[in-house]
C-alpha cells in the first residue's frame, strides 16, 4: 500500500489536514473554518477548544476518504500553526482563557520595555522583540491577570498544545522558541535576560523542553488511534511555524530563494549559510529551521486581511470566487497608481522593516473623482509595496534574491500576484501544490529517516513547480515613483502615529 504521511495547518482563519502518499501526491484534504474576536483595539482572540473539536472533524472526514489499509500505512503526522498564538493551560492541558493570537498586539508597551533594556539576548532576535510573540504576551498576563498566571500550569503556542493533544507530550518547536521566545539553540534561555525583564519565574511558567523539527514529540495516542482506526504506531512529528513549514511545502531550502506566504498576513522567509547582520527583519536566527543555516524573516501583518476589510466595508456582493473576479477586473479600469492613490498597508502596525506596532493604515490622495475600484486597487499596490521594501531592505544589506516562491491565498489572484511581480520586480514560481502548509509538513513527517533522509530530499522528491510569473519592466520602472511617495508618506506621519498611540 506504500507510505502515508498527515499534515495538519492550523492558520488564522481555520484548519487544513492532507493525506499524501511519499512523492508528494494528496489521497485527501479536508478543512473546516473558524472565527476571530476582537474585543477591543489591538487585541485579537480565538477559543482553542474549537480549534480541537475543528481538528477532530476534519480529520474524520479524510479518514473517511481512506481505506483501511491506507489508514494503517499512515508512518507519521507533523504539525504546524501560527505563531505566537498564546494561552495559559492548567495541570490537565485545558485552556484557562482564550488565546492571544499572533496579531494580538496588546503588549506593545511591554515589548518596548523589554527593548529599551539593551539586554545582549536581543541581538539574536534582529534588535527588538515583538509584541506579536510569546514572552509580552506571558508579561501581559502576569501584570494583568495574576490570578490566572499564578494557577496555571504553562503558558503555551497553538502548536504545543495541539501536538499535546495527540501525543499526551508538551514539548516545544527550535522554530517558535528561536524565532519568537528568545532561545538560543546554542546557549538554550538566557536567565540573566528574563531576570532583567521580570520574568525570573520563566522556567515554571514556560516549556523548557525543546526539540527540532523533523524529531518525534511521541506516538499517537491510543484514543485517538482507536477513534479513527488508524495505526497506532503513526508518529508525531515535530513541526513550527506554518509560515516557516510552507518552506518545506515550497521546497525553498536554499539560498537566494525567498519564500513568501501570502494569506491574511504576508511572511518573507530565506536562508543563509553565513550569518548576515541585516537590520529592520527579524533575525538572523540560528538553524530555527535547518541545522547550520541562518534564518531570515520579514513580514506584513496586513495583507489579504486588507481585501476582506475591503469587502466588508465596501459591501461588495457575490460568492468568493465571483467577487475577486469582480474585483480584479475593476483593477483593470485603473491605470498603475490608481490615479494618485496610495495607500499605507499598516492597518494592525508594521512588522517589518520598522517595527512599528503604533503605525496605521491610510488612504492618501483622495479626490471627488476617486471611486472603490481606484481604491481598490491602491490596497493592492500597498501590499506589493510592503513586499518591496522588505525585499530592497534584505538586498542593501547583502542577502540577494532571485526569485520568489509563492503560496497561500493571495496565489489564486493572478492579477494581484502580477502586480507584486512587477512592483518587485522579481519572478514569482506558484508550485503545483498550493496548500504548501500542509504539503510541508508532510514533507516534514516523511523526513529524518521515516522514508526521505533528510528534508532537502523529501522537498525535492514531494514539491512540484507549475507556473512562474515574470515582471513587466517597463511597469516595474513606473511604479518606483508612487513606491517613493508610500516611503515618504510614513515618515512624514510616523509621528502622528506613535502621538496617537491609544487609537
Amino acid at each position: 500500500m506504500g507510505n502515508y504521511f498527515v499534515g495538519i495547518d492550523t492558520g488564522t482563519q481555520g484548519v487544513r489536514i492532507g493525506v499524501t502518499d511519499e512523492k508528494g501526491n494528496f489521497v485527501t484534504v479536508h478543512e473546516k473554518k473558524w472565527g476571530t474576536d476582537y474585543p477591543m483595539p489591538g487585541w485579537a482572540e480565538q477559543n482553542p477548544t474549537v480549534w480541537w473539536e475543528s481538528i477532530e472533524e476534519t480529520f474524520g472526514l479524510c479518514c473517511e476518504d481512506l481505506s483501511e489499509d491506507q489508514k494503517m500505512s499512515l508512518v507519521a503526522c507533523s504539525v504546524c500553526a501560527t505563531s505566537s498564538t498564546t494561552f495559559p493551560i492548567d495541570m490537565r492541558g485545558n485552556p484557562m482563557t482564550k488565546a492571544m493570537m499572533w496579531m494580538d498586539i496588546r503588549s506593545r508597551d511591554i515589548a518596548e520595555e523589554i527593548n529599551s533594556s539593551g539586554h545582549e539576548r536581543l541581538k539574536q532576535c534582529g534588535g527588538e522583540v515583538s509584541p506579536e510573540w510569546l514572552v509580552p504576551k506571558v508579561l501581559w498576563v502576569k501584570r494583568n491577570q495574576r490570578d490566572i498566571y499564578d494557577e496555571c500550569w504553562k503558558f503555551v503556542e497553538q502548536l504545543d498544545w495541539i501536538n499535546y493533544k495527540l501525543s499526551g507530550n508538551l514539548v516545544a518547536s527550535v522554530c517558535n522558541t528561536v524565532c519568537k521566545w528568545n532561545y538560543s539553540v546554542s546557549e538554550g534561555y538566557d536567565r540573566s535576560f528574563f531576570e532583567k525583564i521580570g520574568l525570573e519565574d520563566y522556567e515554571e511558567k514556560m516549556i523548557t523542553d525543546v526539540i527540532k523539527i523533523g524529531e518525534e514529540v511521541g506516538t499517537v495516542t491510543g484514543e485517538w488511534a482507536e477513534k479513527y482506526g488508524i495505526n497506532p504506531k503513526t508518529k508525531i512529528v515535530q513541526g513550527c511555524i506554518d509560515a516557516h513549514m510552507a518552506m518545506f511545502g515550497l521546497n525553498a531550502v536554499s539560498e537566494k530563494k525567498l519564500a513568501v506566504i501570502m494569506g491574511t498576513s504576508f511572511v518573507h522567509l530565506c536562508l543563509t549559510k553565513e550569518k548576515a547582520n541585516v537590520k529592520g527583519i527579524w533575525g538572523p536566527y540560528d538553524s530555527a529551521v535547518i541545522d547550520n543555516m541562518w534564518l531570515l524573516e520579514g513580514g506584513q501583518i496586513s495583507a489579504s486581511g486588507l481585501v476582506n476589510w475591503f469587502r466588508e466595508n465596501f459591501h461588495i456582493e457575490g460568492t468568493k470566487e465571483n467577487v475577486y473576479a469582480q474585483l480584479m477586473e475593476s483593477v483593470k479600469d485603473t491605470e498603475i497608481g490608481a490615479e494618485g492613490l496610495v495607500v499605507l498597508d499598516y492597518f494592525q502596525g508594521n512588522r517589518t522593516p520598522y517595527k512599528d506596532s503604533y503605525s496605521k493604515g491610510v488612504i492618501y490622495g483622495l479626490t471627488m473623482k476617486h471611486t472603490w475600484k481606484h481604491i481598490y486597487r491602491a490596497i493592492l499596490e500597498s501590499v506589493a509595496f510592503g513586499t518591496h521594501n522588505i525585499i530592497k531592505n534584505f538586498e542593501k544589506q547583502g542577502c540577494l534574491i532571485d526569485k520568489i516562491v509563492a503560496c497561500g491565498g493571495v496565489t489564486k489572484d493572478k492579477g494581484w500576484i502580477q502586480i507584486i511581480s512587477d512592483v518587485t520586480g522579481k519572478p514569482i514560481v506558484i508550485t503545483k501544490e498550493s496548500q504548501a502548509g500542509v504539503l510541508g509538513c508532510c514533507v516534514v513527517a516523511a523526513s529524518c529517516g521515516r522514508y526521505y533522509e533528510d528534508f532537502e530530499e523529501a522537498a525535492a522528491a514531494m514539491v512540484t513547480d507549475e507556473v512562474t510569473f515574470y515582471p513587466d519592466m517597463s511597469s516595474h520602472l513606473k511604479y518606483q515613483g508612487i513606491f517613493k511617495k508610500y516611503l515618504q508618506l510614513y515618515e512624514s506621519l510616523k509621528s502622528m502615529m506613535r502621538e496617537d498611540r491609544n487609537n
